[in-house]
């Protein structure tokens, strides 16, 4: 008989992962102070699917976007339709917005969401395959104030968190009238760089210049500190607008940088674009103006980016409905869970355990099952080793656990309805009837 070999356990596919009750800790106070904030400002809540038809995205992100070309994870249902697991969740707003009657809503219609999102990229440290996000949209207006809070929440957040040195980078690339000047310049400053560009960007060029100002290959990084910049070409009305943001962002006192070539990955934005960074300390850190100062590449200190978004007045036009105005931006989850952990931020609290009940025979374990309830109804946190019999082990884990009191129930207490409540630091203990119990436990943690 061949020898049967063992079976090696299925594990997880590249770039997935499990996010275990540590890191759920720090997810949860994220979005419990997250979701404060947004709906303080006015903003509610929405889900959409995880999957939705792959148009959805390929449309407004451009099939030159690097999240189309290269990321998106599509497939043909046995039906036909090509879908896609969502790579963000702008476009799912507006179709949602669409299709759900919101047009009928007060305006601006701002909402909030988080959830995962998937794109194929190579895993780092803080960036997986399947990835988190908290995001907010602002649908129906053109006032630079909408910018402004959108930029101000995520702020808020990340400063209640814990967070310094945050730093929002911000540039304007205008609009339908005044980037096709700008993009003509700079298609034309790049022609006559053509053979220092990377294959991609070589590709990108007819399709959108814009895309060679987002590229991350050294080269190209290169080129583009001499590019042309969208500041010089602005018409009236983005100079206005870009101006109002700024002035907002002022009287919060928001700390900001201008970042004349920063634009964003997706063909919908358009006039302002920002990205939110944490300086990192142990760099040399130069100070960061609200006058406007200029970035510098070579002087810049490292910084971490956690999230951005910018305005999309023109993306429900490119989905096929009218013109709808909106701004918005997400947080990468992940990101600021790996920020807050090197930074020792503090997760969400959980109450720990103040008694521990111990049981010993079958008849004191029915009675421990039903007591552990009336507990949880008097909101008294309290530990249980219910599986186990033996008082020594069960004692172990109370004093393990740094529990005050230790309540133990043994089959004469179970047939008298009495509890004997241990002291665990002073090694005391008294009976207690039942009926008495909470009145006592109540006593003895106010102490």
């Amino acid at each position: 008989m061949p020898k049967k070999t063992k079976k090696e356990i299925i594990r997880s596919p590249k770039g997935m992962h499990d996010m275990l009750s540590g890191d759920i800790r720090y997810l949860e106070r994220i979005i419990d102070m997250a979701k404060e904030i947004a709906e303080f400002y006015g903003f509610l809540p929405i889900q959409t699917p995880h999957l939705e038809h792959a148009e959805l995205f390929s449309r407004p992100l451009g099939e030159m976007s690097e999240v189309v070309e290269k990321q998106m994870y599509t497939f043909r249902t046995k039906g036909g339709d090509l879908l896609a697991l969502r790579p963000e969740a702008t476009a799912q707003i507006m179709r949602a917005y669409s299709e759900s009657g919101m047009n009928s809503w007060p305006h601006p219609v701002k909402l909030f969401y988080y959830g995962s999102f998937f794109r194929h990229e190579n895993p780092q440290k803080g960036r997986f395959r399947e990835f988190r996000q908290f995001g907010l949209e602002t649908l129906g207006e053109t006032d630079p104030v909408t910018d402004a809070i959108i930029i101000k929440i995520f702020y808020l957040i990340l400063h209640e968190l814990g967070f310094e040195n945050i730093l929002i980078r911000i540039n304007s690339i205008g609009d339908k009238e005044c980037r096709p000047y700008y993009k003509k310049e700079l298609a034309n400053y790049y022609k006559k760089k053509f053979n220092y560009l990377c294959k991609d960007c070589k590709r990108r060029l007819k399709e959108n210049p814009l895309r060679l100002l987002d590229c991350k290959e050294e080269s190209c990084i290169e080129l583009k500190a001499k590019a042309p910049q969208m500041i010089d070409h602005l018409c009236d009305e983005c100079k206005t607008h870009f101006k109002g943001v700024l002035e907002f962002l002022d009287e919060a006192e928001i700390p900001y940088m201008l970042d004349n070539y920063l634009v964003r990955g997706f063909d919908y934005y358009g006039r302002t674009v920002f990205e939110i960074f944490i300086e990192n300390s142990e760099s040399p850190a130069k100070e960061a103006s609200n006058e406007g100062k200029e970035n510098n590449h070579e002087k810049a200190p490292i910084a971490i980016a956690l999230g951005g978004g910018g305005r999309y007045d023109e993306l429900m036009a490119i989905l096929g409905e009218k013109i709808l105005p909106a701004v918005g931006g997400a947080f990468g989850l992940e990101r600021i869970i790996f920020e807050m952990k090197r930074l020792g931020l503090q997760p969400r609290r959980v109450a720990q355990p103040r008694v521990f009940l111990i049981q010993i025979g079958s008849t004191a374990k029915k009675r421990g099952f039903s007591l552990m309830e009336e507990l949880r109804e008097e909101r008294i946190p309290v530990g249980e080793s219910l599986s186990r019999d033996n008082l020594k082990t069960q004692l172990n884990i109370a004093a393990k656990i740094g529990v005050r009191f230790a309540l133990i129930i043994g089959q004469k207490e179970a047939m008298e309805g009495s509890v004997i409540i241990r002291n665990m630091d002073e090694g005391t203990q008294e009976v207690v009837m039942q009926n008495k119990l909470i009145e006592k436990i109540k006593a003895g943690l106010k102490k």
